[in-house]
């Protein structure tokens, strides 16, 4: 799931420590000032996803912690250094974050939830009915299946897409954010990966009710309307063809509407998913790889699927096989699992699938080793 960024890796790695002197700082900051000059002046070219023949790597960044602009700046300027082109952040100041990233030759992209609305006080309190609801009649709002935070709004509502849009047109406004990366675009876990069963004292061998969304009422009117069936009257929900493919849509319809909002402004769109079409759309409704998106970033965490690491060259492959060179593939690869020398050699997977580059969950984990052996693996 997304956030087993959060529950699968709860504790998290402390930054890697800085050893540079004043001097060596000084440098690699007028350095890398002179290579965004030089990209701004050649046309803006770290604002766009390049195409698979042109790698690039990217970082998710919690952008809340406590850092001052030159801290954010050591930091971005020590991942660039390394091989890394982008960052995707959460939280913070989006000005603060930008003047880093751009002055260490860093991507900004700002990383967004988006149908997990935990956080939406106005929404909680103004429109608890966008929330979804599970098969048993629970809405998520006052029900959040596996974790308190899990309180979903529903994709088929129009209102909730107006209101998505309208917060994915003020990021993509600002001018300190070149591009706008989604999180939590989805339905709650039907199942969860395997991995994490024993975490959650479960054993999903199928689609049971209190975790099966949505079942609001516009979601079973507008399914009754197309098929004539009320989906509530369905022996056996999760093998029933159209049911499964509404749900995909109604992900897609969302998508569809916030890429024209970031689209609007300029600003390219991408997202974050799960690891293959096929996981994706068994585990979460997401068929990603019909998404009228700029760029993917599949989450291919192999402990969460009881894989060795060896799969994730296989994952990245069916994703990049799936889009067919229409837009690049960003593999996720997950630090909490892989020691230095393990993520160097994902890394390479990565890249021999032919995706487009590597992304890292989170920033904060890259220890001086994992830099070390990423910097080697891009090299190869």
């Amino acid at each position: 799931m997304d956030d087993a960024r959060r529950e699968g890796g709860a504790e998290r790695l402390r930054p890697a420590e800085h050893h540079t002197t004043i001097a060596r700082r000084m440098m690699r900051r007028r350095t890398f000032l002179e290579t965004i000059g030089r990209v701004a002046a050649a046309g803006g070219g770290l604002l766009r996803f390049r195409s698979r023949r042109s790698p690039r790597h990217w970082s998710w960044v919690h952008g809340g912690r406590d850092r001052t602009v030159a801290e954010w700046a050591d930091r971005f300027a020590q991942i660039r250094e390394a091989g890394f082109h982008g960052v995707l952040a959460s939280g913070g100041d989006s000005a603060t974050l930008s003047t880093a990233a751009r002055g260490a030759g860093l991507a900004f992209h700002r990383w967004i939830w988006t149908l997990n609305r935990n956080g939406d006080e106005w929404v909680k309190s103004n429109h608890p009915e966008w929330f979804t609801v599970n098969r048993n009649g629970e809405s998520s709002l006052e029900n959040p299946p596996y974790v308190g935070y899990y309180k979903w709004v529903c994709p088929t509502r129009p209102e909730v897409r107006r209101y998505l849009a309208a917060q994915i047109e003020a990021v993509a406004r600002d001018p300190a954010v070149e591009g706008v990366h989604l999180d939590y675009i989805r339905f709650p876990d039907v199942i969860l990966p395997v991995g994490l069963w024993s975490r959650y004292h479960l054993v999903q061998d199928r689609e049971y009710p209190e975790f099966d969304s949505c079942y609001c009422a516009v979601c079973r009117d507008t399914f009754r309307r197309r098929s004539g069936v009320d989906p509530m009257s369905l022996d056996d929900p999760a093998s029933d063809v159209a049911w499964r493919a509404f749900r995909w849509e109604a992900v897609t319809g969302m998508v569809e509407v916030l890429a024209a909002a970031a689209h609007r402004h300029g600003k390219p769109i991408s997202a974050a998913v799960f690891p293959t079409p096929t996981i994706a759309r068994r585990l979460v409704r997401q068929a990603w790889d019909r998404w009228p998106l700029d760029a993917v970033f599949p989450m291919i965490y192999h402990e969460f699927y009881q894989q060795a690491v060896p799969w994730i060259e296989q994952a990245a492959r069916e994703g990049v096989t799936a889009l067919a060179s229409r837009i690049p593939l960003y593999g996720g690869l997950y630090l909490p699992s892989l020691s230095p020398p393990a993520f160097g050699d994902g890394a390479r997977r990565v890249m021999r699938s032919g995706a487009a580059g590597v992304c890292a969950f989170e920033m904060d984990g890259l220890t001086d080793p994992h830099l070390s052996a990423f910097a080697a693996a891009v090299r190869d």
